[in-house]
């Protein structure tokens, strides 16, 4: 068995990945099982380098707040600002303080510097702007996308002027409230305001496609991609915070869902400039349903990458990244019987698998499904391994 394992077992770097793909995907997706190693983040980050150089990548896409992101492309792509102030308030989830992050975004805006717009890299986060605690106000993406048609459009045409939607929206607090994570009750999202603002926002977007043959034309392709995702953004912020005000037993796997079809949305605008490479968890990343337990509920989902699979067929290709040992954290040597256990006694610190190879090497073989100490970490289902395109072993997360 040790010898068939060797046999799906390559060195990581793009030339291998590619060769297990039928074509070159507009989306390529590389899980992780846990957030917050850097050894996971240095290995995409020089990912990513080999398919730029090799593969013709202009896009990452990481698992990131949409509309801060903007301010980290800004950056890569024009110089705009200092890296402190894009580490600071381009990142969603604290990303910005990993050395990682900021090497990629140092890197990037290095690779640009003196080279033509169709050359240069692009940087977008793909998560709506929300975090564990809250979720933001639909204010910057709502008055974005107003001022956005308002300069191109007949006012007699928009639904609303900018001081109604500043009067609905009223305080940013009363949408960002922490408690109603937990509490229906405490969320606006349900409010008359809100339902109010549901309407404007359809109306500003069916307005944004109506004109698309014009405003895509005459519009700078940023400026029209920009109001673009301030559309989607606005809908999907509107349509989480009426999730957050849902008291059914439903609420928690309707805001894990609206939240992967907006991170799928925007996967979907980036792959229509490119190909683009995308770093997030396995559990939005992966073709099957997603599971978890959340406020001691399980819950389960389609993820972004099963989403975006459903769009785009062989455009999509995705691999998760398991893990041998997470000292740090508790995780040790995996039991032989799982799949960890068997990928740890390969002689390689990291190696990426043909995972649907592996899957037949094994046969009716099912290793024993992993259970992790730490709930910080999620094992590699190998249930999945055949609806993988391939698999990132890292055999051991050095201590921080």
């Amino acid at each position: 068995m040790a010898t068939d394992l060797k046999d799906t077992a390559h060195a990581v770097d793009a030339a291998a990945v590619m060769r297990l793909l039928p074509t070159r995907p507009r989306l390529l997706a590389l899980g992780e099982p846990t957030h917050g190693e850097e050894t996971l983040l240095d290995l995409r980050n020089e990912l990513f380098r080999q398919l730029v150089e090799q593969e013709g990548y202009r896009t990452i896409a990481l698992e990131s707040d949409c509309l801060r992101g903007l301010i980290v492309d800004d950056y890569v792509t024009r110089g705009t600002g200092t890296l402190d102030e894009v580490m600071e308030n381009g990142f969603g989830h604290g990303w910005g303080a990993f050395a990682a992050n900021r090497e990629l975004v140092r890197w990037m805006r290095a690779h640009n510097d003196g080279r033509p717009e169709s050359e240069q890299l692009r940087f977008a986060g793909f998560d709506g702007p929300l975090e564990i605690t809250a979720a933001a106000s639909p204010r910057q993406a709502l008055l974005a996308l107003h001022d956005y048609l308002s300069a191109r459009v007949e006012a007699d045409l928009l639904p609303c002027d900018a001081e109604t939607l500043d009067r609905l929206l009223g305080s940013d607090d009363r949408w960002t409230e922490p408690a109603a994570m937990r509490d229906p009750c405490r969320s606006v999202g349900r409010s008359a305001e809100a339902g109010r603002l549901r309407l404007i926002a359809d109306d500003l977007v069916e307005l944004l496609d109506a004109r698309r043959p014009h405003l895509a034309l005459t519009t700078p392709r940023d400026d029209w991609d920009r109001a673009c995702l301030y559309g989607r953004t606005a809908l999907g912020l509107l349509r989480y915070h009426h999730g957050m005000a849902d008291t059914s037993p439903s609420r928690l796997t309707r805001l894990v869902s609206v939240r992967d079809q907006m991170m799928a949305r925007n996967l979907l605008a980036a792959a229509a400039r490119g190909p683009v490479f995308v770093h997030a968890h396995n559990s939005h990343l992966q073709r099957e349903k997603s599971t978890m337990r959340m406020g001691g509920m399980p819950l389960e989902w389609w993820s972004a990458g099963a989403l975006v699979a459903a769009e785009l067929g062989d455009g999509y290709a995705f691999m998760a990244t398991a893990l041998g040992t997470i000292l740090h954290h508790g995780v040790d040597t995996p039991p032989a019987d799982t799949l960890e256990g068997l990928l740890y006694a390969l002689p390689e610190e990291r190696c990426v698998i043909d995972a649907r190879l592996l899957a037949r090497t094994l046969g009716d073989t099912r290793p024993t499904p992993r259970e992790s100490p730490w709930f910080g970490y999620a094992p590699f289902d190998p249930a999945h391994l055949a609806d993988s395109d391939g698999l990132v072993f890292v055999r051991d997360i050095p201590r921080g």
